[in-house]
């Protein structure tokens, strides 16, 4: 079989991105920097063509992920040009993630490149020893190994020297080089202000405290009088004569749950705030859905004004479906933010009238649990909500909500916009 002149690049993502990350954060942890993933693709290409002096056949992308499941960077790598994306596992170990079959599959990959005369050329951008032997065959079928190593740190080697002394030709990609793809994140300084919490989320912690805590603060109270009272001294009782008892707020039953809160919004909501209610006995509500609200009129236990919101999939073609896959598998990254905004602009765009949408925004924060149940498992499609270390991402989980609520008030506002703005 005749070798065909032409040059594969082989990425080991841990590297070059762990690399990258010492380089410009000071530390290898790759959630210090910002990746331009079409940028960095476009670069190698171009160097990879400009070293070898020969065209591109492909850019192999090898990298870790928790159940080798793609996260939003490999949705967005893999659907690129000349891109083929390699999952190996993600796993932890002593409190650290550690990439498991990522140098086997790049070995197999590198060796059967080889020996099918693939390429004449091969990049390897990694610093493993481990693929050495991979290396020293593709040499013996005849092709040129091209070693890319990034700029260390500490101005070492951050690479393997058996793989150094080893490979044919020898390039470092410098710091002018690696800054056209990859930026350091910008931290907070020390005296950086604290976040200023949301209204509502404010609203709840300033809250006085509900009748229960208040009867165990006054027990508590009590127990301490009677302490005192046997051990003959009379200290206790002028503590507790002397600290103020806390009363509850007139007409208020305890801390406003996410429901009294987002009523605030709905229309009558001044009124209603003269004379409120008292929510029912032991009646919940979650900021993400209604499901555990007691006060359920609708059918199957739903409250009567969620029950009439329809969900994306009664609102959705056949022919709409394979667009929206279409759409996943090639637009959407896969951010937890965009995911949630992607799921909100559909739901909007196919709602036969717009009172559904006046209706889902007077309910903020509360998503109704039939949507918020779909858009969750809209998300899993993506990779997100992963379990890692035996827990549900929470940071996923909020971040889709917030796109989608975000979304939901971009078009609400939109639509109740004076003409002419």
């Amino acid at each position: 079989m005749e070798r065909v002149d032409r040059c594969v690049v082989l990425v080991d993502a841990g590297y070059l991105l762990g690399a990258a990350a010492s380089l410009l954060a000071g530390e290898p942890a790759r959630s210090r920097i910002t990746v331009d993933h079409a940028a960095l693709i476009q670069g190698l290409r171009e160097r990879a063509e400009a070293d070898t002096e020969q065209p591109l056949l492909r850019i192999y992308w090898f990298d870790g992920a928790p159940d080798r499941v793609p996260q939003p960077e490999h949705r967005r790598l893999r659907v690129m040009p000349r891109v083929t994306v390699r999952l190996g596992a993600l796993t932890r170990s002593d409190g650290r993630w550690a990439q498991k079959g990522v140098d086997a599959a790049m070995h197999a990959e590198l060796t059967e490149l080889a020996r099918n005369r693939a390429c004449s050329d091969v990049v390897l951008v990694t610093g493993d020893g481990d693929l050495l032997p991979g290396l020293m065959s593709a040499k013996e079928h005849g092709v040129a190994v091209h070693l890319w190593a990034v700029q260390a740190a500490d101005g070492d080697y951050n690479q393997s020297e058996d793989l150094v002394a080893e490979a044919d030709e020898r390039r470092v990609l410098d710091r002018a080089w690696i800054t056209k793809a990859v930026r350091a994140k910008e931290t907070g300084g020390v005296c950086a202000p604290p976040p200023v919490p949301r209204p509502e989320i404010a609203a709840i912690l300033s809250a006085p405290l509900p009748e229960a805590a208040l009867a165990a603060s006054a027990e508590r109270a009590s127990e301490a009088q009677a302490a005192a009272a046997r051990n003959g001294t009379g200290t206790g009782t002028a503590e507790a004569e002397a600290a103020p008892h806390p009363q509850p707020a007139p007409g208020h039953k305890g801390a406003p749950t996410p429901k009294d809160l987002a009523s605030l919004r709905a229309p009558g909501a001044q009124a209603a705030q003269h004379s409120p209610q008292p929510p029912a006995p032991n009646a919940t509500l979650r900021w993400s859905s209604d499901k555990g609200w007691v006060e359920r009129g609708g059918p199957l236990g739903e409250p009567a004004e969620t029950a009439s919101l329809p969900t994306l999939a009664q609102l959705t073609s056949a022919e709409q479906r394979w667009a929206d896959r279409e759409e996943d598998i090639t637009t959407v990254g896969g951010d937890p933010f965009e995911v949630g905004q992607v799921f909100a602009r559909r739901w909007m765009e196919r709602l036969p009238e717009t009172v559904h949408l006046q209706k889902l925004s007077t309910m903020y924060p509360r998503i109704p649990h039939r949507i918020d149940g779909e858009l969750l498992r809209y998300a899993a499609r993506f990779g997100l909500l992963a379990h890692k270390d035996d827990q549900i991402d929470e940071h996923d989980r909020y971040a889709i909500r917030a796109g989608f609520w975000r979304e939901i008030d971009v078009r609400a506002a939109a639509e109740h916009a004076p003409a002419g703005e």
